[in-house]
């Protein structure tokens, strides 16, 4: 995958999208996949704002039964179980948790009828032929059960709890980028760090976009029958060249996520939050907030707190008050975690689509469903497609309804989408376990068991690709930190081969060095020296990707 800007402005696509989260990331795959001349730009790097922000379960929508919402929930259990299948190296079954209390809502009753209509709604969940994806039938299990797998849950009225299956991703950076390396792998032209500044017109209909290379402040210009816009949070400033009267305003919500010590292993669990004093009144008013602490890698993930949001998605950013407030929220909830600050090693932060906000609580409610326009009925402009999207596991179904947009504005029939059967980047694997055993044992002259564990749950079966700079030099085989498995030539590769642009996109998203917390002076350096030496880096250059790594890791004042 190479960044080749004078190719994306030589040429004139099918369609050109816009953005290069999950929504941009799989609508390039599927486009491309159905034959389409497809090129993809990002602002910043593939993944690294919304799509980056998130408690990693692919989820089933479990949730949506309490509105019996039946349709959404088909939709969940179907992505689901696609993302297993074409993604097994990257997307894991997890178990969960939540324990039920007394008589109401909260009880066992409720709880042994929701697992029931969970396991009947998800009759298809294991059409896979790798039972290491299989999801066993929820069950309610006993107060002693639930008081073993959660150590000091709340026991007053405690009954017992309710167990479930859902899945989650060992990794949603490189989930993200698996789509887009698909995409570029079959064809498609994507570049990172591009800017859209403005569309080129003919009239009434859209021809293309005008942009800026973000890391030389060159323009360019890039030209496509259609523009499809899957810009998340920053979709409303795509759209402002428009000079539309139409108002395009989305309403958007923080949402965060915090990484911290491992609370709970093996399950994720599922708490209710405590109810909270209305401000300034003294009024304690009933909360609606779900919190999920989940285990992952060896911390446990702990979301989602939601918060309305009305500035630029550019200035957005997590501050420690919210951070203070969100551990007080845990600890109110589940007592027995006892969060403390210095328990928090990172923290996500994100926008995401918002309906309302409650006027009595100041809950959000998140928008429930996504939208495709057309702005052709919308504006009367041809050529251009926008996309918001609510979530990440129906990202690729959304993405697949759009495409089929595109192909009828092309005055074509949209021929069938193979995105649902296509393994992405390094998902060609049969039977992961066997796999993984396999890969185990044949470089155990080479490598420990961890980090094969390691490479095969990040590379799949691409993870040979990496080792092949190992042939000129073994250096590259060494580890980049000892607290790490992660090897020099995960580095190497993520600049050659997948587009790796800055210290802050190997740290975070090109591999797992630095999305569970900073990894420490010493690694940071490591790192930038093997990108100054590809890159061709001076000191000044070095300094700056150091401090602005660093950054990361600290809240916004």
């Amino acid at each position: 995958m190479k960044r080749d800007l004078t190719q994306l402005s030589s040429k004139t696509y099918d369609v050109l999208i816009v953005g290069g989260g999950i929504y941009g990331a799989t609508a390039a795959w599927d486009a491309t996949l159905r034959g389409l001349s497809v090129a993809l730009v990002e602002k910043g790097d593939f993944g690294s704002a919304t799509s980056s922000n998130s408690l990693k379960i692919v989820h089933g929508g479990l949730r949506y039964l309490q509105n019996a919402d039946f349709k959404r929930m088909r939709e969940s259990i179907r992505e689901r179980r696609i993302m297993m299948q074409i993604a097994p190296h990257l997307v894991h079954p997890l178990p969960c948790v939540m324990p039920t209390y007394g008589y109401s809502i909260k009880s066992k009753e409720t709880m042994w009828i929701a697992m029931l209509l969970n396991d009947l709604i998800s009759f298809d969940r294991n059409r896979l032929s790798d039972p290491q994806k299989h999801l066993p039938r929820g069950k309610i299990i006993s107060k002693q059960e639930c008081q073993q797998i959660i150590p000091g849950v709340e026991e007053k009225n405690l009954t017992g709890g309710a167990i479930w299956y859902d899945a989650q991703m060992y990794n949603s950076e490189r989930l993200t980028l698996s789509f887009v390396l698909s995409a570029a792998e079959a064809g498609a032209d994507v570049a990172n760090y591009v800017k859209v500044t403005g569309f080129l017109m003919d009239d009434y209909r859209v021809m293309g976009v005008k942009a800026k290379d973000v890391l030389t402040g060159d323009g360019l210009e890039i030209r496509a029958k259609i523009v499809l816009n899957t810009g998340g949070p920053w979709a409303e400033q795509v759209l402002e060249s428009l000079n539309s009267r139409r108002n395009h305003r989305v309403l958007w919500s923080s949402a965060m996520n915090l990484v911290t010590r491992q609370l709970i292993p093996k399950y994720a669990l599922g708490l209710p939050g405590k109810p909270r004093l209305k401000a300034g009144k003294g009024i304690t008013k009933k909360s609606s907030q779900l919190y999920f602490i989940a285990p992952w890698r060896n911390y446990s993930l702990i979301g989602t707190v939601h918060a309305p949001y009305y500035g630029s998605p550019d200035e957005y950013g997590v501050t420690e008050e919210q951070i203070q407030t969100f551990i007080d929220e845990i600890n109110a909830a589940y007592p027995a975690a006892n969060l403390k600050r210095e328990d928090v090693y990172f923290f996500y932060g994100g926008l995401l689509p918002m309906a309302k906000v409650n006027k009595h609580t100041g809950e959000v409610k998140l928008l429930k469903h996504y939208r495709i326009n057309d702005h052709k009925k919308q504006d009367g402009i041809e050529g251009l497609v926008s996309v918001i999207g609510v979530k990440y596991t129906t990202a690729r179904d959304v993405s697949e309804k759009a495409i089929n947009l595109v192909f009828k504005k092309l005055g074509k029939e949209p021929p069938q989408s193979m995105s649902a059967m296509t393994p992405v980047y390094g998902g060609d694997i049969e039977y992961f376990e066997e796999f993984l055993t396999q890969e185990i044992r044949r470089r155990a002259n080479e490598f420990s068991p961890e980090i094969v564990q390691h490479l095969v749950y990040n590379y799949g079966s691409k993870y040979s690709e990496i080792l092949k700079y190992l042939k000129n030099d073994r250096k590259w085989g060494d580890r980049v930190s000892d607290r790490y498995p992660v090897i020099k030539a995960e580095i190497l590769y993520g600049i050659k081969e997948e587009m790796a642009q800055k210290l802050t996109d190997v740290l975070l998203r090109r591999t797992e060095l630095g999305s569970a917390g900073n990894p420490g002076n010493e690694c940071l350096k490591v790192c930038a020296t093997i990108m100054a030496k590809e890159l061709g880096w001076d000191a000044i250059r070095i300094q700056r990707e150091l401090e602005e790594a660093k950054a990361v890791y600290f809240p916004k004042s």
